[in-house]
């Protein structure tokens, strides 16, 4: 391996004027150096600075203070002679979706001046490692979305460069998408000595690298290799088994309502892992536990990273979400069905988007509708919020059939998008105004609803919605849609982008609902996620692979060794499609 740095980065810092008017650091005297021929991660929250220090990277931006060497060379002197040698794949990659596939290629290599004799060569080798020799003539715009991320990084790579810079090339797309992205990038490092630089929010993938840097708020907390890292952890992490019939998110939840005595908690396999501070008593953490029984387990890199911003976090003065739920009077039994879905299906001309899908859900449950990219959860979920007509079959959703009354069924749920339907250009009181008349909120009711939500969601009433932070644009989003206090609340993929730290507030208050009896139904890439809910189904080109408790879909995946949700996921997703070619040869 070349032992001469990639980048060299000493004493960095970049500033911008806040929304106040006031300058806010985005990247804090950071100094950091980048070995040749090596798989680095830049880890942290959203606000973390790794975009900007990406950037700066890259030569789109110069730094305030500080110097920046990439490839031996001044960015900020040159950035011209940086872009000429690197490859760069930001968050959002700008395909041409009514280009095909062949024609997305053909343009980057134009754009990069790529020779037409190192074409062929360099176009084959990009389409066999991301598979999509077979799509060259499909448009861009009707890809996948895992597709699409493939195709921006084939695109990103027509030229050979000397580093690669990726951010976060994962977010938004499913399991199976994001390891096959991997296998790429590991291939590149393994085959052609590449180093890459990639930011990432998951940890699995972190811990892939062989250096892993964590920042938060411009500063850098930690460095070091993921075994490194997690010895931080060593000696206060466990695992705890609830009791019978306690769902493990309740126990979880009671452990992170303790942050004097617990770093962090969340479920995993039915249990719960957690992290207590090293100095508390084993009598004061027995207390919380009450009669749920403990043992220790080894340290991860996840485990050192939340105890990083949660130390960080702690010097801020930050203060704990509340876990409390907005009042909400759910009427009806607990054990009635308030979701029935019978031979469901949708077709978008000839194509069958959702295939005879039948499941039922009761009242307060959190139901998990999981799938791959372009699997038939967007579609099965829009038509569950009445947005989208069945083809045939029967839905009913509140006791309302959306055939005949979809209308009144949308009166008694809740909706919030991946992409939070906000008005940005209003402040965080009009958008909860707005909404809350949508919903037929008026005079005294709608101060009070929204003086709660304010207060419950800990959101600053003048702010505007448009530059605030992910995370409080999502606390925004939720408070919108349980103003007018839903019997069902749907979220699709509302964690999408957001940090660690507003995941767990997130899912505190979601627990918070379902004890007090809203059902909720979710959408989301993040399998560990599918821990939280009381049952997930798991859907493929249009059809139902699984059904059943968080324990039933393992135990289905028993015998391919699948350890957790994540893996589970992509083995069933596999059978199911290793199952519809031999039905498809046989024909």
């Amino acid at each position: 391996m070349n032992e001469t740095p990639t980048v060299v980065v000493q004493n960095l810092c970049k500033a911008f004027v806040g929304p106040d008017g006031k300058r806010f650091a985005a990247i804090d005297h950071v100094s950091m150096a980048v070995r040749a021929g090596e798989l680095t991660a830049l880890v942290g929250p959203d606000g973390a600075g790794k975009t900007t220090l990406i950037r700066m990277m890259a030569g789109l931006l110069k730094p305030d203070s500080g110097s920046l060497q990439v490839l031996g060379i001044d960015v900020a002197a040159h950035p011209q002679s940086v872009q000429d040698r690197i490859s760069y794949m930001p968050q959002r990659f700008g395909l041409y979706e009514d280009l095909s596939v062949q024609e997305n290629l053909d343009l980057y290599a134009d754009l990069h001046g790529v020779p037409q004799e190192q074409r062929h060569e360099r176009f084959t080798r990009m389409l066999d490692m991301t598979d999509l020799a077979r799509f060259t003539e499909r448009p861009a715009g009707k890809l996948s979305g895992g597709m699409k991320q493939k195709l921006g990084l084939a695109c990103t790579l027509v030229r050979s460069p000397d580093l690669l810079i990726l951010d976060e090339p994962s977010v938004g797309v499913d399991p199976l998408s994001r390891r096959d992205l991997w296998k790429i990038v590991q291939q590149l490092v393994d085959e052609e000595q590449l180093s890459v630089i990639v930011s990432t929010a998951y940890m699995d993938e972190a811990e892939r690298c062989g250096r892993v840097v964590v920042f938060n708020h411009g500063r850098l907390l930690a460095d070091g290799s993921p075994g490194t890292l997690r010895q931080r952890a060593r000696g206060m992490t466990y695992t705890a088994s609830p009791p019978q019939g306690t769902p493990a998110r309740e126990l979880q939840a009671r452990l992170i309502d303790r942050p004097d005595l617990i770093i962090d908690a969340v479920p995993r396999g039915g249990n719960v892992r957690f992290i207590r501070r090293a100095e508390e008593d084993e009598p004061r953490l027995k207390d919380v536990l009450r009669d749920a029984p403990y043992e220790p387990r080894p340290e991860e890199l996840e485990d050192a990273f939340m105890m990083l911003l949660r130390q960080q976090e702690g010097e801020k003065g930050a203060t704990k979400p509340s876990g409390e739920a907005p009042s909400i009077a759910v009427n009806g039994r607990q054990d009635q069905p308030v979701i029935v879905v019978r031979d469901l299906v949708r077709k978008f001309g000839d194509f069958t988007a959702v295939a005879s899908t039948s499941f039922e859900v009761i009242r307060g449950e959190i139901f998990g509708l999981l799938g791959p990219n372009g699997a038939g959860k967007t579609t099965t979920f829009r038509m569950l919020c009445g947005l989208l007509p069945a083809t045939s079959g029967y839905l009913e959703v509140a006791g309302r059939n959306l055939r005949t009354a979809r209308a009144e069924a949308r009166g008694r749920i809740g909706y919030v998008s991946q992409k939070f339907a906000l008005y940005g250009n209003l402040s965080v009181r009009e958008n909860l105004e707005f909404f809350g008349g949508a919903y037929g909120l008026r005079g005294q009711t709608l101060k009070e609803r929204i003086a709660a939500s304010l207060e419950q969601f800990d959101l600053d009433p003048s702010a505007q919605s448009g530059i605030l932070p992910p995370g409080y644009k999502q606390r925004l989003a939720m408070a919108t849609g349980l103003l007018h206090q839903p019997d069902i609340l749907f979220l699709d993929e509302p964690t999408s982008g957001i940090d660690p730290l507003a995941r767990r507030a997130f899912w505190r208050t979601i627990t918070a609902l379902a004890k007090g009896g809203v059902t909720i139904v979710i959408t989301t890439h993040f399998m560990e996620e599918a821990e939280y809910c009381d049952r997930i189904a798991i859907q493929d080109a249009g059809k139902m692979l699984a059904l059943g408790t968080p324990q039933q879909v393992r135990e289905q995946t028993a015998a391919s060794g699948a350890q957790d949700m994540n893996s589970a996921f992509i083995a069933i997703v596999e059978q199911g499609r290793a199952q519809r070619e031999i039905a498809a040869n046989s024909i």
